[in-house]
């Protein structure tokens, strides 16, 4: 009988320390969490061992301020989170605070409904969202009462379609698969996981870290991982060890 190996508590080194010092705060524990591959429990029980307290109150500056008001009735609180360095219920509650609501109502103009019509039996609705600066609620809605639908399920796997996936996972991209089969990136990651293939860790390359390097102050970590292929906790993680940091956003209170 073979005895089940015990886990191995790993200290925490200074790059974890600084990373949870900077983001619990924020009530980012999840984040933390992510980045550091730990348990959401054992983040929380080093800040609370380091009398680190999650509910440390930052001022908003007059920029930051101004991004609210400007994002949040477009349903981009994610985006200002993202932006801003704090947490998405910080966000939401400052909004709350300043009476600024997330589903202000405007008319639909004809090229935005025009512009529905087209994308949305194919494209992430989300996306047409960021797209037409409107609220995921108000585009699901109009959608409805237009009677837009999506495109039918997808066509079953072929053996063809799995041998080559199982060729192609260990040693490219989601995306570049994807794009080899014709499906989406979630098929692709859901087949492999239905199939039990495993994608194993892949080098970062020089033009993968470049890219990183551009798109962050401007893109979402989700967004970035979009365009290379990588999934966002992989994305994330890189960012953090590149040492990347988004332009906060400073003014006179």
């Amino acid at each position: 009988m073979v005895k089940s190996k015990k886990k191995k508590w790993v200290a925490w080194s200074k790059d974890e320390v600084k990373l949870l010092k900077k983001l619990f705060p924020r009530g980012r524990a999840r984040e933390i969490a992510e980045q550091t591959g730990r348990p959401l429990a054992a983040v929380k029980q080093k800040a609370y061992n380091m009398g680190i307290n999650t509910r440390q109150r930052h001022l908003w500056s007059a920029n930051e301020l101004k991004l609210l008001k400007k994002l949040f009735p477009r349903g981009k609180a994610r985006e200002i989170a993202e932006q801003t360095g704090r947490s998405l219920a910080t966000v939401r509650q400052k909004a709350y605070n300043m009476g600024i609501n997330t589903r202000q109502w405007r008319l639909w103009s004809a090229n935005e409904v025009k512009l529905l019509r087209k994308l949305y039996p194919t494209e992430n609705t989300q996306t047409i969202a960021d797209k037409l600066g409107r609220p995921l609620e108000s585009v699901k809605q109009i959608a409805y009462l237009r009677g837009l639908k999506k495109v039918g399920t997808a066509p079953a796997w072929s053996r063809q379609e799995e041998a080559l996936l199982r060729k192609l996972y260990p040693h490219n991209s989601v995306r570049y698969i994807a794009n080899q089969l014709g499906r989406s990136v979630q098929a692709v990651t859901g087949r492999a996981h239905k199939l039990g293939i495993s994608e194993p860790k892949r080098i970062w390359s020089k033009k993968e870290r470049n890219l990183i390097r551009k798109l962050y102050p401007t893109k979402t970590a989700q967004q970035i991982a979009g365009k290379i292929g990588r999934t966002v906790k992989a994305t994330r993680l890189r960012i953090v060890k590149l040492g990347l940091r988004k332009r906060r956003y400073k003014g006179k209170m």
